[in-house]
């Protein structure tokens, strides 16, 4: 047996051909994924949710992040702590500043004009998709959400009607079952969330809320795409001017 018949075959792969000769794609090194949620994300979800539900207009004091703390109250590193903050600072909730530290972020009210715009127009089109593929009972889930504030009973649930409110604007956008649409919104609305809390309770806006919800219920519910995509444009347009108007606190 010669030594060509001892040995094995050995094939020269390189990345421009195989053992034919044939062009081999350009494949990316990858590693085995964890598929339990990681601290990291575990301390950003956390974070997030907290600063999301903090009234930070209420005071101008600035609202310092401690990671130490932080890491200490979740029983974790400050590594992930930090990796979470970097995250945060990247959507616009916390700011870091050299020396000083992390704090959280409060929009300026041009800001906030110009988020609530970005949001007018992407509602608006939610509110025209539904017309044309939500189906009834959908529809009618949105009709159920107010339920509770009938006969004047508004103003003794503000706080629950602001959470519903919130809902409501949430739902218009995953109603659309646009899903592009849908991820281009979330980050923003988290955004608005914290302002559009603060808003609901001054002057009349929960009434005309209310009001506002319910003819964009009744256009959505009889499929009337113009005018629900109008109502909806002009009561997001409506914080907007509201905003501009009586939210010094955002200078």
């Amino acid at each position: 047996m010669s030594s060509r018949d001892r040995n094995p075959r050995r094939v020269s792969v390189s990345s421009h051909g195989g053992a034919t000769g044939a062009p081999l794609a350009a494949q990316p090194a990858l590693q085995p994924i964890d598929v339990t949620p990681s601290f990291k994300h575990k301390a950003y979800a956390a974070l997030k949710n907290a600063i999301v539900a903090m009234d930070i207009y209420r005071s101008r004091d600035d609202i310092r992040l401690d990671e130490r703390k932080l890491a200490q109250e979740f029983g974790i590193s400050r590594t992930p702590v930090r990796e979470a903050m970097a995250q945060l600072e990247s959507e616009g909730f916390v700011r870091s500043v050299p020396r000083r530290g992390i704090y959280v972020v409060r929009k300026t009210k041009r800001e906030v004009i110009e988020m609530i715009t970005a949001w007018a127009a992407l509602e608006s089109m939610a509110a025209r998709l539904i017309t044309q593929t939500a189906t009834d009972e959908e529809i009618a889930g949105l009709r159920k959400m107010f339920a509770t504030f009938e006969n004047g009973k508004l103003r003794a649930h503000l706080d629950e009607y602001s959470d519903v409110n919130i809902e409501f604007h949430q739902t218009i956008i995953r109603l659309s079952h646009n899903d592009v649409l849908i991820d281009l919104a979330e980050n923003l609305f988290t955004h608005m969330r914290m302002i559009r809390r603060k808003t609901i309770g001054e002057k009349d806006r929960a009434d005309r809320s209310i009001r506002d919800h319910m003819n964009i219920i009744e256009a959505l519910e009889a499929r009337a795409t113009d005018r629900a995509e109008e109502l909806v444009r002009d009561h997001a347009l409506g914080l907007a001017d509201h905003v501009e108007r009586y939210a010094d606190y955002l200078d």
